[in-house]
């Protein structure tokens, strides 16, 4: 079972597809449970898929040893010729993103490890913010002195912070992989809270009755951030190394 945990120390990636229909989100689903459940990559520690709520679309929380493991995947003849041309007929979107947790942080009654698994029944939330390079290190303190109020927020379980290393899309030709942006200009927050009310009541909840705290907090990101794409997920597939190869 894939847990986030700051020292562990693992590449963590993050593919992100939209899509413009609910029933090609199903077909997103089967296709990465496909992959998933026959992975067998040197380096490969976990792979989660995650079915989209708010908007069409799909999340693949993927856990790796290291840089050259994820490379060489990128470089294998079925990613090119058969994963990459699959996936561009069926979105309208597609973000790769290679990141290392910085912060995870869970409300008590959560227990000491924040744990992404379908078996929970959590609504998962997460959210890219696109940053200034310079600015990434701040953002990520930012967000990280938000931990302080987070667990009087009724309905919070955990977020997790996560410092963006390079993003790619599938916009550089069949096969091929183009950098999106410049490198290190985005964090990513994964977050789980009990419901989607839960989290759409912390969201829109009037600046007015704030706790000053938590508006200064806001007041910051907002300066440091460019913009936001998020959306709510459910996780529905799970697998990790040390399970086998589904026949």
């Amino acid at each position: 079972m894939p847990f986030i945990d700051p020292e562990a120390g693992h590449l963590t990636v993050l593919n992100l597809f939209k899509t413009d229909s609910r029933p090609r989100v199903d077909t997103l689903v089967t296709e990465m449970k496909k992959i998933v459940d026959t992975a067998a990559f040197p380096g490969w520690i976990s792979s989660t898929v995650h079915r989209g709520e708010h908007t069409p679309g799909t999340a693949n929380f993927i856990q790796w040893r290291g840089m050259q493991d994820l490379e060489t995947r990128y470089n294998d003849t079925e990613f090119k010729h058969h994963t990459v041309p699959v996936f561009r007929e069926i979105t309208t979107f597609v973000r790769l993103m290679q990141t290392e947790v910085e912060l995870s942080h869970r409300h008590p009654g959560q227990g000491a490890v924040t744990t992404v698994s379908p078996d929970r029944d959590d609504y998962t939330v997460i959210e890219i913010l696109n940053v200034d390079p310079a600015d990434q290190k701040d953002v990520v303190k930012t967000l990280g002195g938000a931990h302080s109020w987070l667990v009087d927020v009724p309905g919070y379980r955990s977020r997790s912070v996560l410092r963006g290393i390079r993003s790619r899309n599938l916009e550089g030709g069949a096969g091929t992989l183009a950098t999106v942006g410049t490198d290190n200009d985005f964090v990513v927050v994964y977050s789980q809270w009990d419901s989607k009310e839960a989290y759409d009541a912390h969201r829109t909840l009037d600046r007015a009755v704030w706790m000053p705290a938590r508006e200064g907090f806001q007041d910051a990101l907002d300066a440091l951030t460019r913009d936001v794409d998020w959306n709510g997920y459910r996780a529905v597939h799970t697998r990790s190394a040390d399970q086998p190869v589904a026949a």
